[in-house]
């Protein structure tokens, strides 16, 4: 009996030592987060989810605005911390930010992070140039584009790489450290496909619509859902809160109208930089024409006497 007794004192100090355990690892992330005033988040640029302005360095976009909505409720200030998609997570692992913005929910991150809800729905698109005589105008999937010559640009350490690259076994893949740059490659012809999210691609295909042309796979490549990512010993409790700010914002429909706004902007912003770099072209084309003018007078009006009496 005494030897029963034991047993079950024992397993319930056990059970206590567990639990305790498993307590003391549980991350009270907004207690922190309060306690320092300021809601730290790894941000890694992304349009429309997260655009940086170049000339004030301020961040906006629509997954920063669901922070800014999520800060009020903590009563802190939000803090943006240049990163980049090769190096999001491991920061946010090295606490150097509380989140990870805009990440694609995957099985194989889950495994080493925790996820919110997502705030939107993410599919990776291509877009090409509807002139290149390589690219067949009725390939449809991934696997059309998976041929011997073809170079797919993406943005390293995205979701675009990571779902891309294990599908691809005869084409070249570009990794390049940003989206101009990935982008750039398809313009300049250096690569004849840009994989990239849905959003993204619409504003790249709209800009670019004398000659791009635009393809949504079939099947879908990496159909997921967009949200943020937060260290595994953060307490679900600490997620949840995130989670019922994404469902409101999303039930009154204001994500949605973030979304097109952003994208509005961003198209409204590229006409602008097309006109004006345009009109500069336009300055320079005239003033090498006065210029060409003005030599072939000059020439005509041989010996210099006749023209300067």
């Amino acid at each position: 009996m005494k030897k029963v007794i034991m047993k079950l004192v024992i397993g319930a100090f056990a059970l206590i030592a567990t639990t305790m355990s498993t307590a003391g690892f549980a991350e009270n992330l907004w207690e922190d987060v309060q306690a320092a005033g300021v809601l730290k988040v790894g941000c890694a640029i992304a349009d429309p989810h997260v655009i940086k302005d170049p000339k004030t360095g301020e961040y906006s976009g629509v997954a920063v605005d669901v922070l800014r909505e999520l800060a009020k409720h903590l009563e802190v200030e939000l803090q943006c911390v240049d990163t980049t998609w090769d190096h999001i997570i491991s920061g946010m692992l090295a606490n150097k930010w509380d989140i990870a913005i805009a990440l694609n929910r995957t099985p194989k991150r889950s495994l080493v992070i925790n996820y919110s809800e997502p705030y939107t729905e993410y599919q990776i698109t291509l877009v090409y140039n509807k002139n290149n005589s390589k690219i067949d105008s009725s390939w449809t999937s991934l696997a059309d584009f998976d041929k011997e010559g073809i170079v797919i640009s993406l943005m390293s350490g995205t979701a675009q790489d990571h779902s891309i690259t294990p599908e691809i076994q005869n084409a070249t893949i570009s990794r390049l450290p940003d989206f101009d740059s990935s982008r750039m490659a398809v313009i300049s012809k250096r690569a004849d496909v840009l994989a990239d999210d849905g959003e993204g691609n619409i504003l790249f295909a709209l800009s670019n619509s004398e000659w791009s042309a635009t393809v949504v796979p079939d099947p879908a490549i990496a159909k997921q859902g967009v949200g943020y990512g937060f260290r595994s010993s953060v307490s679900l409790a600490d997620i949840q809160t995130l989670n019922i700010v994404i469902e409101e914002l999303r039930a009154k429909g204001i994500v949605a109208n973030w979304m097109k706004k952003y994208i509005n902007d961003i198209i409204e912003r590229s006409n602008k930089y097309f006109y004006f770099f345009l009109n500069i072209a336009r300055r320079r084309f005239l003033h090498f024409v006065g210029l060409f003018s003005r030599i072939t007078y000059l020439r005509k009006c041989r010996p210099w006497a006749v023209c300067y009496p």
